[in-house]
This record gives structure tokens, C-alpha cells and sequence, in this order.
């Protein structure tokens, strides 16, 4: 099991093969989807596409980026999926961007903002990157608290050009960002040299962006 990033509650790690299951019962809810994509995933599509693409970023980007798992250390559960890699979401133009979607049962509990915490201090302490970016519809009110929470900053909304992609899609995606020299001025601290970061459970979490 390869840990990237530890927080108090979670570790992050590398997905294997071995998680098609449990990563398909995550994409295949509509919960978890309802703001991301019209039909949730199939099994089928996640063993053949997703999982895949994971493995494979593994390979191709630095490490410390990519798509990790999230575990519940109090439990051995998967609690959803974490994100940190180049910024390749409609209306990006650059950046490193963060993402998470966690699994129901998970919701409410601050996950999300200690798990995005986590990789925004390993992009800037461990990783040295310079700018780090995310995207939530505009009507997913609990992520964009979580990037809130995170110190990240409204900076624009875009539209897609179809706009009845999904209920929502209409009013539009907001973009966030936080650059390296703005983190240090809000005084955040260095994860260790192996990742971790110890972050508190002071947020409501939302399973999306």
C-alpha cells in the first residue's frame, strides 16, 4: 500500500487494481454524481477506463500527484477519492488542480476539507508547485465552502456551451485557485518530509468538486 499523504483521520494512497469494486460503488452512486456527470458509471466503464487512467498516472506524472484512495483509519473503509494532478476540467487554463468526491456515509463529517488541506500542503511544501486550482457547479453550495475553507479564492465562473448538460449546468462552474505565495501568508504548515500533514476536523466535509 503506497501512502502519499496522511492526515488525522485518513490516509491517502495509491489506488491498485484491486479497487475496481469499491471505486465503481463510488461512481455508480447518484448521490456522489449529481453534480459532476448526467449518468452515474458502470462497473464495466470503471474497470476499463478509470481505474486504468489512475494506474497509469502513476507512471506518467511525479509522484505525490495523481488519484489516491481515501481510508478511514478508524475503520479500514474506503471513505471516497482524492485528486491532485495538472488541471485538465473545461475552463482550466492551467494550474494543478485539486478534486474529491466521497462516498455518502462520509458526508458531513469535514473529510473533504482535511483530506483537500492535505494535498494543498503537500503541492506547495513537498511538491514546490505554484498554483494549485479547482471547479464545482455553482449550485454545489458544500463544495465550494470546502475550497473556502481551504483558503482558496473565487476567482471567475464559466459556462458550458451546453448548457443542459445537467440540471444546474445552466448557472455555471466557479473556479477557485490558491497560489504558493498566498498559502504562506495565510501561515500554513510544511507536511513532513514523507507527506504528511496533520489537519484538524474544523469543517463540514461535501463529497464533490
Amino acid at each position: 500500500m503506497r501512502i502519499v499523504v496522511e492526515t488525522e483521520r485518513m490516509l491517502l494512497r495509491r489506488f491498485t487494481g484491486a479497487d475496481a469494486g469499491l471505486l465503481a460503488a463510488l461512481y455508480g452512486d447518484p448521490r456522489v454524481m449529481r453534480f459532476i456527470t448526467v449518468q452515474p458509471l458502470s462497473l464495466a466503464e470503471v474497470e476499463s477506463k478509470i481505474l486504468p487512467a489512475y494506474l497509469r498516472e502513476y507512471r506518467e506524472l511525479a509522484d505525490g500527484l495523481g488519484s489516491f484512495a481515501a481510508i478511514e483509519k478508524a475503520t479500514g473503509q474506503m471513505a471516497g477519492r482524492f485528486s491532485l494532478k495538472p488541471a485538465s476540467s473545461y475552463g482550466l487554463t492551467g494550474g494543478t488542480e485539486l478534486g474529491y468526491r466521497l462516498y455518502p456515509a462520509f458526508w458531513g463529517r469535514g473529510l473533504a476539507t482535511e483530506g483537500a488541506r492535505a494535498l494543498i500542503a503537500s503541492a506547495f511544501g513537498r511538491l514546490h508547485l505554484d498554483w494549485v486550482v479547482a471547479t464545482t457547479m455553482a449550485g454545489n453550495i458544500g463544495s465550494w465552502r470546502v475550497l473556502e475553507n481551504c483558503g482558496m479564492r473565487r476567482v471567475r465562473t464559466f459556462y458550458y456551451p451546453d448548457a443542459d448538460l445537467m440540471p444546474g449546468a445552466e448557472n455555471g462552474d466557479f473556479v477557485y485557485e490558491l497560489t504558493r505565495g498566498d498559502w504562506c501568508r495565510q501561515g500554513k504548515d510544511e507536511p513532513s518530509e514523507h507527506g504528511e500533514s496533520r489537519v484538524g476536523r474544523d469543517a463540514p466535509g461535501n463529497p464533490e468538486s
